[in-house]
């Protein structure tokens, strides 16, 4: 499979998409004004210390302290203790890492384990410990890179404390890759080192690579053909990244000239814009439904337009197949993370389910963040979870609507003629007036003059006053008021 990286930079913000045999599978996106704060190392104050919560507040600079539970804590584990009031206080100074971004009403998540990632490695300082990613599945290469790296840590001539846990990039590396990924960690630790010693009161430690940088960490693999970067400035740092770094990638990275916007050249615009909509079109004529709630994503699978050739249970099949592999690409290219509940086609074979529920386990596959699969439920709902540490695109990219507040719905034009009816029967009966008048958006001001014109001369009868009414061109179709005469 060719993989393609595209970095749109500009001064408000930059952009990263990965394409795969020329189809969008992702988009991040990090605002100049409001960079992402996972992998940042802190110094932090605690504010609060929750004992029925097992969790303490800590304050590291941002809008809202950031979330630090019991078992993020180093220290309540090497001294055996289950209560947070024993190992944090308020006002005490702790080293933290954020874990995951502040997402809509909720902090940052914090974790006092710190860690550090290179190209194939993450140094861990506080642990001994050396593991090998799980999606390296072949055991002799997942044994070789772990002699591999204890080889390394051995043959140094100043050894550090520390574990290491090999990345996925790291499968076919050599010595001299490790060796000097092992050695980079070591520097980056002991410039840590020493800024958490100079530091005496709570501020920013270490600040994680930008967007850019760290695409060209995380993101590039073997498969990758290319790195297509349109600032001539982004793509000289980006040399100078991974000439320290991972230099055979050099090649790689080139300067995109073009007057055409580079996602424009790529169509990723419209995928962008395809991206917000709940409803995703599959090619066989059906469709899946997206749904974002505070708890959990809801996706819902419908045949459509999609009748089939053959018989009813072949059409379902052939639908679910469809959407599952059309599923694992919305969830990585929304960035959609949580609790996400899956409604495939209702399915009588045992085989078909497990066909359809292996197929999105395959395309998960390459997915960059942890997902895990609990299985089919009784319902016959697939129940997943994909770990979530940024903000989703539609989080990063949208608000709640100012004129349903959210909700996805405005009541009918009916609805407010109603309410504007008994809400003159209040005034009526309160004060006394000449008469009223109603402010109130073009299409419930026609509805009131047409539709409801019988009910409103009714009304107007029995309060004895006269009802005027005046069209607000800014006011909302739920928006009207009522003003004495």
């Amino acid at each position: 499979m060719s993989e393609e990286i595209l970095i749109n930079i500009t001064p408000m913000e930059s952009r990263v998409a990965i394409l795969e045999n020329g189809v969008l599978q992702e988009v991040h996106i990090e605002r100049t004004q409001r960079r992402g704060i996972v992998g940042n190392i802190y110094k932090g104050k605690v504010v609060r210390v929750l004992p029925g919560m097992q969790a303490a507040f800590v304050e590291i600079g941002l809008e809202r302290a950031a979330f630090l539970p019991l078992d993020e804590v180093r220290a309540a584990s090497e001294q055996g203790v289950e209560s947070i009031s024993a190992v944090l206080q308020e006002g005490q100074l702790i080293v933290v890492q954020v874990t995951k971004d502040p997402i809509g009403s909720k902090g940052a998540r914090l974790t006092t384990y710190l860690s550090l990632p290179s190209r194939y490695l993450v140094y861990m300082p506080g642990s001994e410990h050396v593991g090998v990613s799980l999606k390296i599945e072949d055991e002799g290469e997942r044994e070789r890179l772990k002699e591999l790296v204890c080889q390394c840590i051995e043959n140094e001539p100043h050894k550090q404390q520390g574990g290491f846990i090999v990345r996925t990039a790291a499968e076919s590396v050599g010595t001299e890759g490790m060796l000097a990924d092992i050695r980079y960690l070591h520097r980056l630790w002991g410039q840590v080192v020493e800024r958490i010693n100079n530091c005496s009161s709570a501020c920013l430690i270490y600040e994680d690579l930008a967007l850019p940088m760290r695409a060209l960490r995380d993101f590039v693999c073997e498969g990758t053909e290319k790195v297509r970067v349109d600032s001539r400035e982004t793509m000289q740092k980006a040399l100078r990244f991974v000439s320290e770094l991972m230099p055979e990638l050099s090649e790689r990275i080139e300067h995109y000239p073009g007057e055409r916007p580079i996602f424009d050249l790529y169509n990723i615009e419209d995928e962008i814009q395809h991206a917000l909509q709940p409803k995703v079109p599959l090619k066989s004529g059906g469709y899946l439904v997206i749904e974002l709630t505070e708890s959990m994503t809801t996706i819902d699978v419908n045949t459509g337009a999609f009748v089939g050739h053959r018989t009813l249970e072949e059409t379902i099949f052939k639908t679910n197949l469809e959407a599952a592999i059309a599923i694992a690409r919305q969830l990585r290219l929304r960035n959609l993370g949580g609790i996400i509940i899956i409604d495939f086609i209702d399915m009588d074979d045992e085989e078909h389910r497990r066909q359809v529920l292996r197929t999105l386990e395959r395309q998960l596959e390459r997915d960059h963040a942890k997902t895990h699969i609990v299985g089919i439920s009784e319902l016959g709902l697939v129940q997943m979870t994909r770990k979530r540490t940024r903000e989703s695109l539609s989080q990063i990219l949208c608000a709640p609507c100012p004129t349903c507040s959210g909700r996805g719905e405005l009541r009918t034009a009916e609805t407010v003629c109603y309410e504007i009816f008994r809400e003159i029967l209040r005034e009526a009966r309160t004060y006394q007036a000449q008469g009223y008048m109603v402010l109130a958006s073009q299409s419930v001001v026609d509805r009131l003059l047409d539709e409801e014109a019988g009910n409103l001369a009714d009304l107007e009868i029995f309060i004895e006053r006269p009802i005027k009414f005046q069209v607000e061109s800014m006011y909302s179709q739920e928006q009207y008021d009522v003003v004495l005469l």
